[in-house]
């Protein structure tokens, strides 16, 4: 089962030019991430990354920079914390 949403991520890539995708709030894009997860750990894990990248990374994220280590951090809209290795670059610009 889990074929099928690696091969719908596939052809997304291949429809969707780079240029036209939305942009990710991530280092590793959403695709990236959500065919990884599904290939590694099979269709459930996959569903429930691209579930979490979907509710995540549109809108309602904060970035913030922390006094004491001098890093960016993101909060997500579900009040997870991102440290600044997983943050796209140009959010760190």
């Amino acid at each position: 089962m889990k074929i099928f949403l690696l091969i719908g991520i596939k052809i997304y890539w291949l429809l969707m030019p780079k240029s036209k995708r939305k942009k990710c709030i991530f280092r590793t894009s959403c695709s990236n991430y959500v065919f990884k997860i599904t290939a590694k750990g099979g269709l459930w894990k996959g569903l429930k990354a691209l579930k979490f990248r979907y509710v995540n990374c549109r809108h309602g994220y904060q970035l913030f920079k922390n006094p004491i280590n001098n890093k960016i951090h993101l909060i997500l809209p579900n009040r997870e914390v991102i440290n600044e290795e997983n943050i796209a670059e140009r959010l760190l610009k």
